[in-house]
């Protein structure tokens, strides 16, 4: 037992020894952001920026540009209710106990002690028949105990600090990830319920197609009765109409799936939702976009970019810890209390007081084949992220020139089947004109229907996947949050506070 003046010059010591070397660097490399070849603009932004729209959307709320009031109910409720975005959000909160303990590990620990025990001394151990041969031997005694220990880790070659750099970037990358899931479902929600207006404008198309051939059959059945039109014109008419109808189901099953998964989206049973969104409505009109930006700009602006280059950042720091094995551990440890007592009024006397100071040293001198072992490892799996990384630049990149491209070419394509309606339109009113002239037969009047039912349906389901490709854009530029700077302790501090 040391005395307690030495024990408090051991402390003392040893605490100048732990200042001077926490002045040390962290073993292992810093990281360095990874600078991916981009081109300085996307192939599709020049025919993205030239789209004649009404109005542009802001990227950060841009389901509001799309002028569809339950659009933007839905996203919004989704965003509250999902719980995919719940689950991310609770994974964000063990990322956060992690980062704690690693916090906590660079800091010193400290737990009391204390104890009171009550004895009662057999008599038929060896102990026993000893001490009950002592005169005034009483078998009942007490015993009381108290102490205070503490300790604390040197972190002198940075290992705990690399430690606490990496759980700091799985937490950041959590924080991503979460606001990723966030904007993946308001993508998806808006998605789907496009997807949903889209299916009641061509039920609603082959509809009014099946009452148009309704109608023409009844006047061929009227003629026919009457000896005007023949058997096979009436048999003609029946099985066109028959065409059109048999559409409707296979549409409206795909209309239920819509509505179904709209539901869940919205984190409620099927059905909750389908009286509000069964009231039909046009698809909704596709919006500009206001900032397409640039690659680069996408890199900070999407969150599973910034999740990839996180998990970089840990994998980066986790080499350093496997590189600080190599290193002798310093530790402090003390104690200060009261050595057990007889008596609880002695527990906290001078003759019971105790001090004890330790200088700890652990060095995994004859284990470097496992050190390097860990530090191949660690390289390996920072090579693996780094990789990771870029893929998903790349990918990212690839979905942003989808998006444009889809967007561009299906407004396109809108515009040419707008242009033919127009025209098969009015060849359907010249043929059934002509037809009841007795010009042209039955035949020609069924051709121009099920031509002008084609491209109504083609037009139809053309604005659905402009507008699903604008969504599509929007998405893949990160549009939806207020993306934060590349640093990254304003990133640390924008994805803080965006939930």
């Amino acid at each position: 037992m040391l005395t307690r003046p030495r024990s408090l010059a051991l402390l003392m010591s040893a605490s100048l020894l732990a200042a001077s070397l926490l002045t040390g660097c962290a073993v292992g490399p810093d990281y360095s952001s990874p600078e991916p070849a981009l081109s300085p603009r996307f192939l599709g932004q020049e025919g993205v920026e030239e789209r004649d729209v009404q109005h542009n959307a802001n990227l950060q709320a841009w389901w509001a540009a799309f002028d569809d009031p339950m659009l933007a109910r839905f996203v919004t409720l989704a965003l509250e209710q999902n719980l995919d975005i719940e689950q991310a959000t609770a994974r964000v909160a063990q990322a956060r106990a992690s980062l704690r303990q690693a916090d906590a590990a660079l800091l010193p620990s400290g737990n009391v002690s204390a104890q009171g025990a009550e004895v009662y001394q057999s008599v038929e151990t060896p102990l026993g028949q000893v001490l009950s041969t002592t005169p005034g031997f009483d078998r009942r005694g007490t015993a009381y105990e108290a102490n205070l220990n503490m300790g604390w880790e040197i972190d002198a070659f940075g290992g705990l600090r690399r430690g606490r750099e990496a759980a700091r970037a799985e937490y950041v990358a959590s924080e991503a990830g979460a606001v990723a899931t966030r904007l993946a479902v308001a993508a998806q929600t808006a998605d789907v319920y496009v997807m949903i207006r889209g299916l009641q404008t061509r039920i609603n198309i082959a509809g009014q197609q099946a009452d148009t051939r309704r109608e023409l059959l009844d006047t061929i059945r009227f003629q026919y009765e009457r000896g005007v039109a023949a058997e096979l014109q009436v048999n003609q008419a029946e099985g066109a109409l028959a065409q059109v109808e048999a559409q409707i189901p296979a549409l409206e099953a795909g209309l239920d799936s819509a509505m179904n998964a709209l539901d869940v989206l919205l984190g409620v049973p099927p059905g909750t939702y389908r009286s509000e969104v069964s009231q039909v409505a046009s698809i909704p009109v596709v919006p500009g976009l206001a900032e397409t930006g640039t690659p680069a700009e996408m890199i900070r602006r999407r969150p599973d970019l910034i999740v990839a280059e996180q998990r970089l950042v840990a994998a980066n720091a986790r080499i350093g810890m496997a590189i600080s094995e190599y290193y002798p551990k310093f530790s402090l440890g003390a104690l200060l209390g009261s050595a057990t007592t007889i008596s609880s009024g002695n527990l906290f006397s001078s003759d019971a007081r105790e001090a004890q100071g330790v200088l700890g040293l652990r060095w995994r001198l004859f284990d470097f084949g496992r050190v390097e072992a860990q530090i191949a490892a660690a390289r390996g799996q920072e090579a693996e992220a780094l990789a990771a990384y870029r893929l998903a630049v790349l990918r990212a990149t690839e979905e942003v020139e989808n998006a444009f491209s889809a967007l561009v070419k299906r407004e396109a394509q809108v515009d040419i089947l707008a242009r033919g309606e127009s025209s098969l339109a009015r060849a359907r009113e010249n043929s059934l004109a002509a037809y009841e002239s007795g010009v042209v037969s039955l035949i020609e009047v069924l051709n121009a229907d099920a031509n002008l039912l084609q491209i109504s349906d083609m037009k139809a389901q053309a604005q659905t996947e402009t507008a699903r490709a604008a969504i599509a854009s929007f998405r893949a530029l990160g549009g939806g949050w207020e993306a934060p700077l590349a640093s990254n302790d304003r990133l640390y501090g924008a994805l803080s506070t965006t939930h």
